[in-house]
């Protein structure tokens, strides 16, 4: 067996063999083999989509709707998300040539960067950072480059921060704010100091706005909204978060019409096109399902508002996040790296929290801790978290 298992690993392409798995399964596979564990974990809505979209695809069933529909998508769901993108961000997209609906944001990510990213490129991601972009990029011969953010500028990136990366080979830059695992965002003014980078060395934004209704003191500025960045923009976003429809896996990418043409070709041989009932019940969420996406933003406010206050009451440094459902404290307090912060508070107080590091290097000293949960966990989680903070002062 082990000839065998050696002689088959031997025929792996070597850009999968030097990707590591992802980090976070580690902790929710130990986290699954114990009882009465309060997982912080998941980055996942805790609310169950609602009942309109769900009718919608229900209907869509019953009608026996159960065909291929175009590989772009359905028009009438593009239209739909078009003239929301107008009324909500102020940036326009043609439902015909600029808008390809996927299977979730993350098969946006890869078209993106699939149809742009040549080997050697060099592609700048700003970090802590979602846990694909720089496989990703690897895959394709790509370069990822990190560009670190830090707490003491609540994790956002600066001018200067990317022009310190920048070099012949630069080609784009991956951005996503509202971010995870942060929760950092950026107004107006600091993205308009970034674009000014952006157009002086024509590079690519690849604008992951998955987050983009989940923000709590300032609306989200889209990126393509801004002078002249949206012919520099491919715009990633769906309904996993916003609408609380992680498990249809719905998404859509958005780029003007040469961009937009290349990830269709993509996507026609790689997905033909995303689940039909899916679609229908996104026309209807973008339709009728906006009042309970603002009760969710609002519990989540409230949510946040307590669990980052009582981490820096504990002892945890945390700024206050922005933007998406996510707090990030430092434990460089505690005198433990983040891997091991997170294996003993599994382990001794059963809180399942996802460290740092596995959101690039620059996450190294903190953990990353979803309020997507009830009001009830979070308050069970603090008081197990201070126990285990003063069991392990420094």
């Amino acid at each position: 067996m082990t000839d065998s298992k050696s002689q088959i690993t031997a025929k792996l392409s070597d850009a999968v063999q030097r990707i590591k798995p992802s980090g976070i399964r580690r902790f929710f596979d130990l986290a699954s083999t114990m009882e009465n564990v309060i997982s912080l974990g998941v980055g996942e809505p805790d609310f169950t989509t609602p009942w309109s979209v769900r009718e919608a695809s229900i209907a869509s069933l019953e009608r026996g709707i159960t065909s291929y529909t175009a590989n772009a998508g359905l028009l009438e769901l593009r239209t739909a998300i078009s003239d929301y993108l107008i009324n909500e961000f102020q940036v326009k997209y043609s439902p015909e040539d600029e808008i390809v609906v996927t299977v979730g944001a993350s098969e946006g990510i890869d078209l993106a960067l699939r149809a742009t990213v040549n080997p050697g490129d060099e592609i700048l991601i700003v970090e802590p950072s979602f846990v694909s972009y720089a496989p990703l990029v690897s895959l394709l011969g790509g370069i990822p480059v990190s560009v670190p953010t830090s707490i003491e500028n609540e994790f956002k990136v600066s001018s200067e921060d990317i022009l310190a990366k920048i070099t012949s080979k630069t080609v784009g830059i991956l951005l996503s704010f509202p971010s995870n695992p942060t929760g950092a965002t950026m107004g107006k003014e600091d993205l308009e100091e970034i674009a000014k980078v952006i157009c002086e060395y024509d590079l690519l934004i690849y604008s992951d706005e998955i987050y983009a209704e989940l923000t709590y003191d300032n609306k989200h500025t889209s990126i393509p909204s801004l002078e002249g960045l949206w012919e520099r923009t491919i715009l990633i976003s769906g309904f996993s978060k916003s609408f609380a429809m992680t498990g249809w896996r719905l998404g859509y990418v958005c780029a003007p019409e040469p961009y937009a043409k290349a990830m269709l070709k993509i996507h026609q041989y790689a997905m033909m096109c995303a689940a039909t009932m899916a679609q229908y019940a996104a026309i209807e969420a973008l339709k009728d399902g906006k009042e309970e996406m603002k009760e969710m933003v609002v519990s989540y406010r409230q949510r946040r508002n307590y669990f980052v206050k009582s981490l820096n009451e504990i002892g945890l440094q945390c700024h206050l996040p922005g933007g998406a459902f996510y707090a990030f404290p430092s434990i460089t307090s505690t005198g433990l790296s983040s891997e091991e912060f997170a294996e003993k508070l599994l382990i001794e107080e059963k809180v399942a929290v996802v460290p740092g590091t596995v959101f690039g290097a620059g996450g190294e000293g903190h953990i990353r801790c979803s309020y997507a949960t009830s009001m009830t966990q979070l308050e069970e989680a603090i008081k197990r978290m201070e126990r285990f903070i003063s069991k392990n002062k420094h």
